[in-house]
């Protein structure tokens, strides 16, 4: 068997269709971004990123770089192995204290990312708890789709955002112990859920609720606690899912909830037990992120500025988005291939970074390029950008028309 040739021939039919994943060479420099330098074979030059998950810069904020260097100068690099086998580590604790307290939970548990804490976390409560339902939104994210998926739990899918139909799903399960999945802000279309009606039809049905607050956590609420803190909601949420790796700018996963509920998760998640801890380092700056955030609104407010003003300029040239509330500004191109070339052109041409976002990403038809203004973007880089697109939206439509 010429194992070789199938994985080719696959890969030949992914390049064709438009979708094949290629990498830029990127390099994060400490204290220049959005600025990274660009390395090629032949030389190395200098890009704007405009599609970063470190969606207020705390990735070089000074506090949280030194927090790091200082704890691993005190621990070293690692963590040593799990925490069954090494111990928890006091960075790890002071950690899931602090997101505790972030979500008005009693308690957190950490994982190594927020795709591991979701496959973690719905896979052990779908397959621990007798006879249980899981209620799943159709736009959940792979990582909740996975962790359902090998939890073998029986799972309904409710239309995306449509606490109505979730309402009559809920009903038809009967009295099985039931728990509603959902994200509070979905990254692709950047839309945020109903998330008062959608609590209240869980509890009118004794349902456990599990909120993904990824997008969110660091970017909505007073001290960052997400769309449920927002909303005023946290408290009448049983689980809050959230990562480390996006506005707080370092890289790890976690849940919250009662006592008992992370206990549960830590007791009995292969995710958890079998996974080589955070370093302590990375505990530490992720701390830094989350307490300097919890008091600090400089960085919210300067981000939603920038997002405010992309959107106004890309109104103003008449290049269409999908309008939300939230921090994300998806424009469609409907098309792999020009979604592709668009990228490239933008990088070759404009010194500008924006990675186009195809299948199995995004449904195809939705091609799309992903853009998250950050609060160190200045205005000479928005300037920049939307001229860039209005060249490229032009030149597009000249070769559409005469094609």
């Amino acid at each position: 068997m010429d194992f070789d040739a199938i994985f080719k021939s696959q890969l030949e039919t992914l390049k064709s269709e438009g979708n094949y994943r290629v990498f830029a060479e990127l390099e994060r420099q400490c204290g220049a971004f959005p600025r990274v330098a660009r390395h090629r074979a032949d030389k190395q030059d200098e890009v704007t990123v405009w599609c970063s998950n470190d969606y207020l810069g705390m990735g070089h904020h000074p506090d949280v770089v030194e927090a790091m260097v200082e704890a691993v100068r005190a621990t070293g690099s690692g963590a040593g192995g799990t925490r069954n086998i090494s111990g928890t580590n006091r960075h790890h604790r002071v950690l899931e204290e602090e997101l505790a307290d972030l979500h008005g939970k009693e308690g957190a548990l950490l994982f190594t990312s927020g795709y591991v804490s979701n496959w973690a976390a719905l896979s052990t409560l779908g397959s621990r708890i007798p006879n249980a339902v899981i209620l799943s939104d159709a736009g959940n994210h792979a990582s909740m789709i996975e962790g359902i998926r090998h939890s073998r739990a029986d799972k309904v899918i409710w239309k995306h955002n449509d606490w109505r139909d979730l309402d009559r799903k809920l009903k038809a399960c009967g009295d099985r112990p039931k728990i509603v999945a959902f994200e509070s802000v979905y990254s692709m279309d950047g839309d945020i859920c109903p998330m008062r009606e959608i609590v209240e039809v869980a509890e009118a049905h004794g349902a456990m609720t599990y909120l993904d607050e990824v997008h969110a956590v660091g970017m909505y609420g007073p001290r960052g606690g997400g769309i449920s803190e927002e909303r005023g909601l946290a408290h009448r949420i049983d689980l809050i899912e959230g990562t480390l790796g996006k506005a707080f700018g370092v890289v790890g996963g976690y849940v919250t909830g009662s006592a008992a509920l992370c206990d549960f998760i830590r007791s009995f998640s292969s995710g958890f037990i079998f996974t080589t801890a955070l370093p302590p380092a990375v505990a530490a700056a992720a701390t830094t992120s989350i307490q300097h955030l919890k008091q600090s609104d400089l960085e919210r407010c300067s981000q939603r500025n920038r997002v405010a003003k992309v959107r106004a300029r890309l109104i103003g040239a008449g290049i269409p988005f999908m309008d939300n509330e939230s921090h994300i500004i998806p424009v469609l191109i409907r098309d792999p291939v020009k979604c592709r070339m668009i990228s490239d052109m933008l990088m070759e041409d404009w010194g500008i970074y924006v990675q186009p976002i195809n299948y199995p990403t995004v449904p195809k038809g939705t091609e799309r390029l992903r853009i998250t203004p950050g609060p160190l973007h200045s205005d000479a880089d928005i300037d920049r950008l939307v001229c860039a697109l209005s060249d490229l939206w032009q030149r597009c439509a000249l070769a559409h028309a005469a094609a």
